[in-house]
């Protein structure tokens, strides 16, 4: 399965664009990596804590969305965009979606 965020594959023909698919999930803070978090924010720095967190739940959003494609059949999922939302104080949604096609 070809992912990636841009229009077209060089060397490929899209030949049919079967859908768009999406992946999701949402996480929620955990109360010991906030701790953390907030001395590390006294401090500066990266909050690694966070940035582990988000990169665990782009992972999980784009296997579903690759899952969804190859159960539709597709070869390859172009023009991928991921999205950020806030659920609440304590949660935040990690939405990746992008055009499922056939290639030749």
């Amino acid at each position: 399965m070809l992912l990636t965020n841009t229009e077209s594959v060089p060397g490929k023909e899209v030949t049919e664009i079967i859908g768009i698919v999406r992946g999701s999930t949402v996480r929620a803070k955990h109360i010991g990596k906030d701790i953390i978090a907030s001395f590390r924010n006294v401090v500066g720095g990266e909050l690694r804590e966070y940035t582990d967190m988000l990169e665990d739940a782009r992972k999980i959003a784009l296997g579903q969305m690759e899952e969804q494609a190859k159960s539709l059949g597709a070869d390859g999922v172009i023009n991928i965009r991921f999205m950020t939302s806030t659920i609440s104080q304590m949660a935040a949604e990690i939405m990746v979606y992008g055009t499922a096609v056939k290639l030749k």
